[in-house]
C-alpha cells in the first residue's frame, strides 16, 4: 500500500470552558450560586462585589437650589422586566406581602477610560452585596432554647433523689431518641454498664420511672401506648372522660386507630357523645413529647423571579434580592491596560475569566427570566383561579416556545423559586402530567388533586367518599380517571384512607 495524504471536513459540538461555566451556573440555586462566587471573589483578584454604600459620602452632601439631588442609579440591572411606561399607578392587583420591585433607570454614562472595552463588560449589577463591616464577619446565630436533655438533666438535678438513681436516670436521658422515647432493651443496657454500678435491669427500671415522671409528659415511654398512658395519669383525676380514655390507651388503641367506633361502644358501654369525647381528649395527647426540644435549622427559601398583576397581565420579574452584583476591578484592570509584557500574562488570564462568569451570571438570570415568563403566560389561569385551574404542562412546550434545549429548561427549573400572590413555588411546580377529558381536552394532574382535596374538604364526616365516589363524580365533570389513580393523587396529598376519615 502506498501512503496517501487525504483531506478531511467534519463538525463536531465542542464545550468550551465559558460553556461548560454557563451550564453549571444555570443548574445552581440561589445558595450553591452565592457559595460558588464567594469561591471565584477568593481566588480571583480581578473580580469584586459593587457595594451599595461605596458612594454614599458623596449623596450624603446637602443639596441646594443649584444643584438637585439626583437619585442613584445602579449600573447595570438584568432583574428589569419588558419595558412598561408608567408609575406605581399601573400596578392592580398586588398582594400587599409582595416586596416592592425597585424602578430601574438607565445604565450612566461612564468617563473614559484606557479601555473602555473592559468595562462595558466587566459588571454585572443586581441587589443582595454584602456591605463592608465587621458585622457581616460573623453570622448572626439566634440562640436557642434547651435540648431534651439539658431539660431533663436539669430536673434530675433539683429532684430530691439519692446520688445512685440520679446516675442511672442520667444513663435512661441519654439513651432516649429525638422523639423522648426509650427504645432500648433494660437487660442489654445494664450489661453495657460498668461493673463497679453494679447496677441490673430491675435497677434501671427503677430509674426509667424516674424519667417518666418529669416533664415533658410523656418522655421516657417505650410505646405510643405507654406515652399516651402517661400524659393521661398526669392530669387530674376528675377530669372528664379520663378513666375511660385510660382503658382506650391500655388495651384498644388499635381499634381507635381503625375507626372501629361499634366495637369501642360496645367495649366501653357508652354512648356516641361520650365516645367522641374519649377521642377528642386521646387526640390532643402530644404521641412525640420530645420534637418540641429538637433544634432542626430552619431553610429559608429566596425567590428567584417575583410575579405581579401589571396593567391587567402577569409579568415575572427577577428579584433583586437574589442576584449579585459584581464588577472587574478597576485599579488592576488601569495596570493590566498600561502594561502589556508577559509579567502580567496570569493577570490578563484572571481578567478574562472575571469577564466569562460576570457574562454568565447575566445570561443565567437571562434565562431564568424568559423561561419563568413563558411559564406565566402559559398558566396565567392558575394565578387567576388557583390550582383547580392548572393546564397540562411539559418541558418541551417551554423549550420549543423560547428555542432552548430541553435540558437547559430542566435546569433552569430545578431549585428556582417563583413568589407569586398565591404563595411560593419552585418552577418545577407548574410541570405535570395531564389526564384526557371526555370532550378530547387534557386536565392536569395538579388541578385533579385540588379537586380531589376540595372534594374531601366538602364531604361529611360521618359518611365520607370513598376512591371510586371521587372518580364517580369527576367522570359526571367529564375527568375520566381511575380508582388507582385517585388512590396515588389521594395518598400525595396525604390524605387517609375512606374508614380513617370516618368520624362519630
Amino acid at each position: 500500500m502506498k501512503p496517501s495524504l487525504q483531506l478531511k471536513l467534519s463538525q463536531h459540538l465542542t464545550l468550551t470552558p465559558q460553556l461548560q461555566q454557563s451550564i453549571r451556573l444555570l443548574q445552581l440555586s440561589t445558595l450553591e450560586l452565592n457559595q460558588e462566587l464567594e469561591r471565584f471573589l477568593q481566588d480571583n483578584p480581578l473580580l469584586e462585589r459593587e457595594e451599595d454604600n461605596e458612594e454614599a459620602p458623596a449623596q450624603a452632601a446637602t443639596p441646594t437650589a443649584e444643584t438637585p439631588p439626583t437619585p442613584e442609579v445602579p449600573e447595570f440591572d438584568a432583574s428589569s422586566p419588558p419595558s412598561s411606561e408608567g408609575g406605581a399607578d399601573d400596578f392592580d392587583d398586588v398582594h400587599p406581602d409582595m416586596p416592592e420591585v425597585p424602578d430601574v433607570g438607565a445604565e450612566p454614562a461612564r468617563e473614559a477610560m484606557d479601555e473602555p472595552e473592559w468595562v462595558d463588560e466587566g459588571s454585572y449589577s443586581g441587589s443582595g452585596g454584602n456591605a463592608d463591616g465587621e458585622d457581616n464577619d460573623f453570622p448572626q446565630v439566634a440562640s436557642g432554647g434547651p435540648s431534651l436533655r439539658e431539660h431533663l438533666m436539669w430536673q434530675l438535678n433539683i429532684a430530691n433523689l439519692p446520688q445512685r438513681d440520679k446516675q442511672l436516670s442520667a444513663i435512661i436521658v441519654d439513651s432516649l431518641d429525638d422523639d423522648g422515647y426509650f427504645k432500648q432493651d433494660l437487660a442489654e443496657l445494664a450489661e453495657m454498664l460498668p461493673a463497679e454500678m453494679e447496677a441490673d435491669a430491675d435497677d434501671l427500671q427503677i430509674a426509667l420511672r424516674h424519667v417518666q415522671q418529669l416533664e415533658p409528659a410523656g418522655v421516657g415511654a417505650r410505646t405510643l401506648a405507654e406515652c399516651l398512658q402517661l400524659q393521661l395519669e398526669a392530669m387530674p383525676e376528675d377530669l372528664p372522660c379520663r378513666a375511660e380514655a385510660l382503658v382506650v390507651v391500655k388495651s384498644h388503641l388499635d381499634a381507635l386507630a381503625s375507626r372501629d367506633y361499634a366495637r369501642l361502644k360496645k367495649l366501653l358501654r357508652c354512648e356516641d357523645d361520650l365516645l367522641r369525647e374519649v377521642q377528642r381528649l386521646i387526640t390532643s395527647l402530644n404521641p412525640r413529647p420530645g420534637l418540641s426540644f429538637s433544634k432542626e435549622e430552619a431553610r429559608y427559601v429566596v425567590a428567584d423571579v417575583i410575579v405581579r398583576k401589571i396593567k391587567g397581565a402577569w409579568v415575572a420579574s427577577l428579584n433583586p434580592d437574589a442576584m449579585p452584583k459584581l464588577r472587574i476591578n478597576r485599579m488592576y484592570a488601569d495596570i493590566l491596560s498600561r502594561n502589556r509584557d508577559s509579567s502580567f500574562q496570569q493577570l490578563s488570564g484572571q481578567l478574562q475569566e472575571a469577564k466569562w462568569l460576570i457574562k454568565n451570571v447575566q445570561q443565567r438570570f437571562d434565562t431564568i427570566l424568559r423561561v419563568s415568563q413563558c411559564i406565566v403566560d402559559r398558566q396565567r389561569h392558575f394565578f387567576e383561579h388557583g390550582e383547580v385551574a392548572m393546564r397540562p404542562l411539559v418541558l418541551r412546550e417551554i423549550a420549543e416556545i423560547l428555542g432552548l434545549h430541553e435540558s437547559t429548561v430542566s435546569r433552569v427549573t430545578t431549585q428556582k423559586f417563583m413568589l407569586t400572590p398565591r404563595g411560593i413555588f419552585e418552577l418545577k411546580y407548574f410541570f405535570g402530567s395531564h389526564v384526557s377529558t371526555e370532550t378530547g381536552g387534557a386536565c392536569s394532574a395538579t388541578a385533579i388533586r385540588a379537586l380531589i382535596k376540595q372534594l374531601v374538604g366538602e364531604e361529611d364526616s360521618r359518611r365520607p367518599l370513598s376512591d371510586s365516589q371521587i372518580s364517580e363524580i369527576l367522570g359526571k365533570q367529564g375527568i375520566v380517571v381511575a380508582r388507582r389513580t385517585i388512590a396515588k393523587y389521594r395518598e400525595s396529598l396525604q390524605i387517609l384512607p375512606v374508614n380513617l376519615r370516618k368520624t362519630l
